[in-house]
């Protein structure tokens, strides 16, 4: 396995993070947070704040930044603060206070006396269900589904004629991306342009965006975003600091440092959307799935701007039935702003999904494998497109082999004090492709640099980048450098829905292919080495009749320094004639202590096919990663929201994630199949799916152990606590 670049600087320190980079002169901002979840600004006091000590300015609404709305193609209309005296919930920026230290921003921005007009805030996400509103189109997706059987009139009906019904309704928590890295910038202005050091899943859009809001040509901003201490989806669009930076800075001509704390990352970001699920299944007596109906509501913020789409994330696609009938509707609340968090509606989806699995294989005394099994589909219900590779079955036998699963009871085992079960669940997620383009520049020193705008949040991209540009130019990866985070590179777009490595990999494949005719053109030109000859190019040379020269020496004797090609690639025709997905197979087990009802993961096992898989390492840390999200999910995470909006546990301290102590050794297996339908590459996305699937096998796995059946996560103690 080859090392990952990158490593070595993080481990060392040596890396420069956003807050890490620093210039003469530089002030600091501090972010003012509203403290109603439903209002209007109708004064707010700054006179204390600018006389407080080191204090340069203050900037609310009443005294803005000139900032203005913005999008992007990608990702639609982002959020800017500052832009009206509305607020929308508890913890939204109301004003950045700038001084000559953080202490004495932070200090500064206790004095800023703030009036509202306080309205009624809509809080609970259970009470807010009879008032829920469609959802908008998803995925290309309306919001209700139905696929008929022929003679069948409605969902009710297939269900009714179903010899085995199983119906429940399961919930999910908010949640927090909770990344290491809090959401920060600087901002330095000079000439007219704007550089931000920002960390974001694409320098190029979070350049746009900030053009946008600044009300400049987007070649006058320049992001810069090498190193990002994790994403996720959380830093997906430009942050509250990235703005307030840039405007600030523009406005007092110094470079201004901005970052949330870790308190101010609950509310000032955006979070999971909560979500409520009723799923029911019919099948007949042999397990065949004759019904599904999936209906969903997520919260969503009162700007509705994000639902998780848990209906259309799973039963859209995972299991074949003749009668299918799927619902999203959103529940608007006076929430922090929500958005995209790893496996958005797969993961929740997956909870729900999976649960009511194993319920219908229960009633049917039947294996859950198996009724998996006889259940997979080959193409999404109702769309004619068959998947592209899928060999979901050889994943569930490999890991029902590797796990021991034949050795599993249906009433669990007893181990001590300890009731110890067994829960599987299915994995899915869209293998999706994103527009990308990269650069690939031969130089005459006879190394190659490939350049894109798209980041590395933690993923490895850096190293897949090399990978797949040593494999297309035929050069060891030690001579090939990789570069990313910076918006004047080639446009990456964005590195999330686990499309990097497929996008920008297929980009690769397409420049190198130009690199190299380019360098054949180059070498049999008049007055070149090879001057008419036909030439071909292997290992890094260029071979003609009269011998071989390396790409560096051809480019020395015809006076270049480099050459320099950029490649695209993106979704195309293959989308109309195939429909693509990762699958994978997860499988728990789980000890629930009997006396104090404290449960505990003791084995995971996710066996994966995800096309072909470039970095093994890489690989397998990401998917374990995964993983161990759906430990936090199952067990652990959840927002909890105050009536009147405030979140009750904004902090690590309370907001609950794993320790090493709560994970065991996690194994990760593929089944490697090249999907070269899906792209050039042959590979499909890895970083979402890991956490599909788990928190309902770890559910599953605790109803085998102790015949109590919890519909909703996390799942705590009190849940476990029977008689």
């Amino acid at each position: 396995m080859s090392a990952r670049l990158g490593a070595e600087p993080k481990v060392t320190g040596r890396a420069k993070y956003a807050v890490d980079h620093n210039f003469p002169g530089m002030v600091y901002g501090y972010v003012v947070l509203s403290t109603v979840a439903n209002g209007v600004l109708e004064a707010m006091d700054v006179a204390a704040a600018k006389s407080a000590p080191g204090v340069v300015a203050v900037y609310t609404p009443f005294d803005s930044l000139g900032l203005t709305t913005t999008s992007s193609p990608m990702m639609g209309q982002t959020w800017v603060p500052l832009l009206n005296r509305d607020v929308d919930y508890r913890g939204q920026p109301i004003g950045v206070v700038v001084a000559e230290t953080f202490e004495q921003a932070r200090d500064a921005s206790a004095l800023v006396a703030v009036t509202y007009r306080e309205k009624p805030a809509r809080t609970s996400f259970e009470e807010g269900l009879p008032s829920a509103e469609d959802a908008p189109e998803n995925r290309g997706n309306p919001p209700e589904i139905s696929v008929l059987a022929p003679g069948v009139e409605s969902i009710e009906d297939a269900l009714a004629a179903s010899p085995v019904v199983v119906e429940a309704t399961y919930r999910t928590a908010s949640q927090n991306h909770a990344a290491m890295e809090p959401h920060s910038a600087v901002a330095v202005w000079a000439d007219g342009a704007l550089t931000v050091y920002s960390g974001n899943q694409g320098s190029d859009m979070q350049a746009v965006e900030l053009a946008g809001a600044l009300k400049l040509p987007e070649s006058a901003v320049h992001a810069v975003n090498p190193y990002v201490g994790g994403a996720f989806g959380g830093k997906g669009r430009t942050s509250a600091p990235a703005f307030l930076a840039a405007g600030a800075a523009r406005v007092l001509g110094r470079p201004v440092k901005c970052s949330l704390t870790r308190e101010q990352v609950f509310t000032a970001t955006a979070n999971r959307p909560a979500t409520v699920q009723k799923v029911a299944l019919g099948a007949n007596e042999s397990g065949t799935l004759f019904a599904v109906r999936h209906d969903s509501w997520s919260s969503t913020p009162m700007d509705r701007s994000f639902v998780e789409p848990t209906s259309h994330g799973t039963s859209r696609e995972w299991y074949a039935t003749q009668n299918l009938a799927i619902s999203q509707k959103m529940v608007p609340l006076n929430i922090p702003l929500t958005t995209f968090m790893r496996a958005p509606g797969e993961a929740p989806g997956s909870f729900a999904l999976e649960s009511a699995m194993d319920e219908l294989a229960v009633a049917l005394k039947m294996d859950p494998i198996e009724l998996r099994r006889r259940n997979s589909s080959i193409a999404p219900p109702g769309i004619d497109l068959q998947w592209s590779s899928k060999h979901l079955d050889e994943c569930y036998s490999i890991g029902a082999q590797r796990f021991g699963w034949a050795n599993r009871s249906p009433n669990g085992r007893v181990d001590g004090d300890w009731l110890v079960g067994m829960g599987t669940a299915t994995a899915m997620f869209p293998a999706l492709l994103f527009p990308a383009t990269v650069e690939i520049t031969l130089n005459a020193d006879e190394t190659a640099v490939v350049s894109t705008s798209g980041a590395d949040p933690g993923t490895g991209l850096l190293t897949v980048l090399s990978a797949i540009g040593s494999e297309s130019l035929d050069l060891p990866p030690e001579r090939i450098t990789p570069r990313l985070g910076d918006s004047r590179y080639p446009s990456g777009g964005l590195s999330g829905g686990s499309t990097a490595t497929a996008s920008a990999g297929a980009a690769i494949m397409v420049a190198a292919a130009g690199a190299i005719d380019a360098l054949l053109a180059l070498a049999s030109a008049p007055g070149a080495p090879f001057e008419g000859q036909e030439v071909t190019y292997a290992d890094g040379h260029v071979h003609g009749a009269d011998g071989t020269a390396s790409f560096g020496e051809l480019l020395r004797a015809v006076g270049r320094e480099s050459l320099s090609v950029t490649g695209s690639s993106g979704p195309g025709e293959e989308r109309t004639k195939h429909s693509f997905s990762s699958f994978g197979a997860q499988f728990c087990e789980v000890r629930v202590h009997r006396l104090t009802g404290e449960a505990r993961v003791s084995r995971l096992l996710g066996v994966f096919d995800a096309g072909r898989i470039i970095n093994d390492k890489l690989a397998r840390s990401q998917l374990s990663g995964g993983m161990i999200w759906g430990v936090s999910a199952a067990l652990h995470e959840g927002l909890e929201i105050e009536p009147d909006g405030r979140l009750a546990n904004a902090d690590l301290a309370s907001y609950l994630v794993p320790v090493n102590a709560d994970i065991p050794d996690i194994e990760v297996q593929f089944v490697e199949y090249p999907d070269t339908f899906n792209n050039a590459v042959g590979a499909r996305g890895i970083g979402e799916i890991g956490v599909v699937g788990v928190a309902a096998a770890i559910a599953n796995a605790i109803y085998n152990a102790t015949g109590v059946r919890v519909r909703h996560i996390p799942i705590t103690i009190e849940d476990l606590l029977v008689d």
